[in-house]
């Protein structure tokens, strides 16, 4: 386990438990602004746990993010009504399981709202998850990228949706829980923190 008390992350759309984890763990967390955006990571998708299985949710982005942007000025796409089709994947996984209701006022409301950056909507979900979770996190930003550094843990690549890109994580341990389909596919770890907060409620805490 390591001693250092600062972490780094990627910027993330409801990021899975084992990134929230890090904001339990670490008294101070470094959000990267400067790096340039990455494909296929939490970046910009959530993994949900629907009646059919897991269920990526991808948040569609403007031209360019294939070319060298920073990821504090990547713009969100709204050619299509994205929002609209999360709200309708999330109340489908969700509306059964036992604290939807009590988290709902707090959490949709973010797809009212046509947030132009990126990072911007995700700072405001994570501030929004560091509340209901109750989390006492310091959260800075970064003022220009650091390829690695002795001062702080970096998990900015290592928590991933692929396998092959993901890291052993010594201070992680998946916890299993109660989820609304688990009898008809099994535990499913390490999901959107969505998963963990309106399964467990003001428990979910201490499953990070």
């Amino acid at each position: 386990m390591s001693n250092k008390q600062q972490v780094i992350l990627s910027t993330a759309y409801f990021a899975p438990i084992q990134y929230y984890s890090k904001l339990r763990r670490y008294s101070k967390l470094f959000l990267e602004q400067h790096e340039h955006f990455t494909k296929q990571s939490y970046r910009n998708r959530c993994i949900v746990y629907a009646a059919n299985g897991i269920q990526a949710l991808t948040i569609p982005l403007k031209k360019g993010r294939d070319r060298k942007v920073l990821i504090r000025d990547l713009e969100i796409a709204y050619y299509e009504d994205w929002q609209k089709k999360h709200v309708k994947a999330i109340e489908s996984a969700y509306r059964q399981s036992p604290y939807f209701e009590y988290y709902t006022d707090e959490i949709m409301p973010i797809f009212d709202k046509k947030i132009k950056f990126l990072f911007d909507l995700n700072q405001q979900i994570i501030e929004i998850m560091v509340e209901q979770l109750q989390l006492e996190v310091e959260i800075e930003y970064t003022e220009n990228f650091v390829a690695e550094s002795t001062e702080f843990d970096d998990f900015r690549d290592s928590i991933h949706p692929k396998p092959r890109q993901q890291k052993v994580d010594p201070d992680f341990e998946a916890l299993p829980y109660t989820q609304v389909f688990g009898d008809k596919h099994g535990f499913v770890p390490n999901l959107s923190i969505l998963d963990l907060l309106f399964n467990e409620g003001p428990n979910a805490e201490s499953f990070l």
